[in-house]
């Protein structure tokens, strides 16, 4: 993420308008038929909503006028921020610049190509006041292809939901409402942006979802493929690992040194019974070479683990980073 850097920081406007309340994230990749209605819907929807809002768009490298009609949009919408990203980085990036540059108490993402319905934002933001952390919208009346996008997008949400024990039944959907706390600290990478309600999730928020409204696309053209869901399902194996094994890797390592040294200790074993037991010469056998890479195998599987255990606390000392979270502190003395 650090090519992020290179974007410029957005005119935050008059100070004296005050911290907007709420900051809508939109990523925008060749949607200019798009941005003039979804401006004009997103400010008709958040019109009464108090303590005002922003939206802050992010260019994700496009090659049509998308950027030209943001330009545009923000002489009638002086609410409107605006992130150009000097080349294409993806939709995670974009949502993760987006969340950095967004000053509100509450962040909704929302996709620009006007799928997702902005009036629907009131309902998740008043959901939040009911002690949420995060309300995830579930496009349960989807408009889309029902082989190519519904169906394998069910076996995903199925999937991540078993693996990951929160469920939902639309992770897909970028309509989501956040309190702004829960994503400090959260770096995404990869495809990552849809596991945010994991990640609040085991660091103790409260997470629920609201059928929402989903509309066909009307302009332009999907910019996802079904070669997504892999690259989704290999970022989960990621987030799992993440979770179980980030402050004590040496357990995944070793436990996998540990089935390899057993087994080559029962190869070794076999090998020695057939010869005593039954005359079969030891070098007839695969036997041999396979007690001998199983114990190399243990063995080097061991030794990551230890430099992965390296590695982590590096990580977490350098930074001066703990490997837990203080939700809020009370009755201590005032300090520096």
């Amino acid at each position: 993420m650090s090519d992020l850097a290179m974007t410029e920081e957005p005119s935050r406007g008059d100070s004296s308008e005050g911290v907007p309340r709420i900051s809508v994230v939109v990523p925008v990749f060749n949607e200019q038929r798009n941005i003039a209605p979804l401006l004009a819907a997103l400010g008709e929807a958040l019109a009464d909503i108090p303590g005002g809002f922003e939206i802050v768009a992010v260019n994700d490298g496009s090659r049509d006028g998308s950027l030209a009609a943001l330009i545009e949009g923000a002489k009638a919408h002086p609410q409107l921020r605006i992130v150009d990203f000097r080349r294409n980085f993806g939709q995670t990036a974009a949502l993760m610049a987006g969340i950095d540059h967004a000053v509100g108490e509450i962040v909704v993402l929302i996709d620009a190509d006007l799928q997702n319905d902005p009036r629907d934002i009131p309902m998740l933001v008043e959901k939040l006041g009911e002690g949420f952390d995060v309300v995830s919208g579930w496009r349960r009346d989807r408009k889309d292809a029902r082989l190519s996008r519904n169906f394998p997008s069910q076996v995903a949400n199925g999937m991540i939901s078993w693996i990951s024990g929160v469920r939902l039944h639309d992770y897909g959907c970028t309509l989501k409402a956040y309190r702004a706390d829960v994503l400090k600290g959260v770096r995404l990478y990869g495809e990552m942006h849809r596991f945010i309600p994991i990640y609040a999730h085991w660091m103790g928020g409260q997470v629920t979802e609201l059928p929402v409204r989903h509309h066909a696309r009307q302009f332009g053209r999907s910019n996802y493929g079904l070669e997504r869901i892999l690259k989704v399902l290999l970022d989960l194996v990621v987030v799992k690992f993440l979770d179980r094994y980030l402050v004590k890797p040496i357990y995944i390592f070793g436990g996998f040194a540990a089935l390899s040294l057993m087994g080559s200790v029962a190869a070794l074993a076999v090998m020695i019974g057939l010869k005593v037991f039954a005359g079969v010469s030891m070098i007839s056998t695969p036997l041999p070479l396979l007690t001998a890479m199983m114990f190399l195998v243990g063995v080097l599987s061991l030794l990551m683990g230890l430099l992965a255990e390296i590695t982590v606390r590096t990580y977490f000392e350098a930074q001066n980073r703990r490997h837990y979270l203080v939700r809020k502190l009370y009755n201590f003395p005032d300090g520096p």
